[in-house]
């Protein structure tokens, strides 16, 4: 059974960094995937924030681009088996719960419903 389980949030100020963790297991790696990160703030829908695929292609929300990373070390042979994302040049407005997913289907959808998999979650807080 896969199992996803998010590290590494915390509070910071602007402009500060933090490197968020997603331990995964469970996962056979035998076809193409594709993982990602999403964030939800009380009260509104659960939006992605970066994705990666099975063959490392990555997307961004714009919102974040050129402030945040993702990136893998996942493969059968790997001893880790995690996700990341470093945010950097962090603002106020990317305080929110953060979530990894992840599907086995290949296919990198952008809304929520098209990943099978999820982790409980790591709040992030960014103050002004």
């Amino acid at each position: 059974q896969v199992q996803l389980v998010e590290s590494g949030g915390g509070s910071v100020q602007a402009g500060g960094s933090l490197r968020l963790s997603c331990a995964v297991s469970g996962y056979t790696y035998s076809s193409p995937y594709c993982m990602g990160w999403f964030r939800q703030i009380p009260g509104k829908e659960r939006e992605r924030v970066a994705r990666i695929a099975s063959d490392g292609g990555t997307r961004y929300a714009d919102f974040v681009k050129g402030r945040f990373t993702i990136y893998k070390d996942i493969s059968k042979d790997s001893p880790k088996n995690t996700l990341y994302l470093q945010m950097n040049s962090l603002k106020p407005e990317d305080t929110a719960m953060y979530y990894c997913a992840a599907n086995d289907g290949g296919y990198c959808a952008t809304g929520p419903d098209g990943y099978t998999f999820w982790g409980p979650g790591t709040q992030v807080t960014v103050s002004s």
